[in-house]
């Protein structure tokens, strides 16, 4: 009995073994085809997004001075890698010149960020070369002001033309403006460009615009300019009441929407307005202008396809205030919350709280919206899909 009990405990252990065998075996398996699988997606983003880009991992900056709007603006420049494909090709400055070019110092800061292992770096030596440029510390900027500032000190300190012309491309808003007599037939027609859409939240009467496409229609709605607006006819020989309009000629592969919350009073006194404004992830023009306020071709209006990429959010009053930033990575189509050093995943969910609500100016209110034009090669069915 003694015997053939052991061999049954042997034949069992034996078992038992050869099961964990072939489920270690499994085990390998599947994490080869993991691995094998990452590669694959790996290869196929640096296809398309280049090899340095995969390692933009989300790092915070530290506050070196009331700098959470300039953190903000910054992560959304290097979260964008179109904008780092242009980055990386900029000629090195002579040594005398590196400490105030503001193109290689954003360089220096994003590799520091880039090949680290720290959460957070200090974007000191960018600060003070920019404090040379007249942008100080210590004083509380507007977003949308200091994005120009950023973005016309890049254009001018980036010498080789290809590249501030693939700047201008990747930001640059075509406009075509009319102005028309309204007593004979004599026309204006100029063009202009934009880096922002400044697109206002109440409308004439002071009514609150409800949605983001509701301020887009309510931008490009003609104006009637009468009274002390009137301009002068050259062919009337007079000022006379004039019809103004804008036509949408351009947009670009970053399409950057101002949302004016900040009002002034008669009084002299800058009000925030923080009601509720939502915005879509996606935005199709071609669904929300009509056929008038465009002035570009089928293959043109075919592009106008956008989808949300980052969003600058003000919390405070109009007088004091804080930045942070909510953006979409590229390359893991997750949604990431930048508040200064501190970087945290968060949800859809999170990034709608920034719609605003009109009993707490205090909260998080969206102030600059970042779209992302829609490409085929993003993320398909069976990829990651955003949070």
């Amino acid at each position: 009995m003694g015997q053939r009990s052991g061999r049954q405990e042997s034949s069992k252990k034996a078992e038992m073994a050869l099961s964990e065998t072939m489920e270690a075996e499994i085990e390998i398996q599947n994490n080869k085809e993991e691995i094998e699988e990452m590669k694959a997606k790996n290869q196929k983003l640096a296809s398309v997004f280049g090899v340095a880009d995969l390692k933009n991992e989300a790092v915070g900056l530290y506050n070196v001075g009331e700098t959470c709007c300039l953190n903000s603006l910054l992560q959304v420049f290097f979260m964008n890698i179109h904008f780092t494909r242009i980055l990386r090709r900029i000629t090195v400055p002579s040594p005398a010149w590196r400490r105030s070019n503001v193109p290689y110092q954003m360089l220096l800061l994003l590799e520091k960020m880039q090949c680290g292992k720290c959460k957070a770096v200090w974007p000191t030596e960018l600060a003070y070369c920019l404090a040379e440029h007249r942008v100080k510390l210590f004083v509380q900027y507007d977003a949308a002001q200091l994005f120009l500032t950023l973005w016309n000190l890049l254009k001018k300190q980036m010498k080789k033309p290809e590249l501030v012309e693939e700047l201008s491309d990747l930001y640059t808003i075509h406009i075509q403006e009319h102005l028309a007599c309204q007593n004979c037939s004599f026309e204006i027609k100029n063009n202009s460009t934009m880096l922002t859409l400044p697109l206002p939240v109440l409308d004439a009467n002071s009514h609150r615009l409800k949605t983001l496409e509701h301020c887009l229609q309510y931008f490009f709605l003609p104006e009637e300019l009468t009274g002390q607006n009137m301009c002068f006819c050259q062919q009337c020989g007079r000022e006379t009441p004039f019809l103004q309009s804008r036509k949408l000629v351009q947009l670009p592969e970053t399409l950057t929407l101002h949302l004016k919350r900040f009002c002034f009073e008669r009084s002299s006194y800058t009000l925030k307005l923080s009601h509720s404004l939502p915005f879509p992830q996606e935005l199709d023009f071609r669904e929300i202008l009509t056929e008038n306020q465009c002035q570009a071709d089928d293959s043109e209006k075919a592009s106008w396809q956008y989808e949300l990429f980052a969003v600058v959010a003000h919390s405070g009053y109009s007088s004091w205030g804080h930045y942070c930033a909510y953006i979409r990575s590229l390359t893991e189509c997750r949604w990431y919350c930048f508040n200064d050093s501190h970087v945290c995943q968060v949800s859809w969910d999170d990034v709608k709280c920034t719609y605003g609500r009109s009993n707490l100016s205090l909260r998080e209110t969206a102030y600059l919206l970042f779209y992302m034009k829609k490409h085929p090669q993003q993320p398909s069915p069976g990829e990651p899909e955003c949070l």
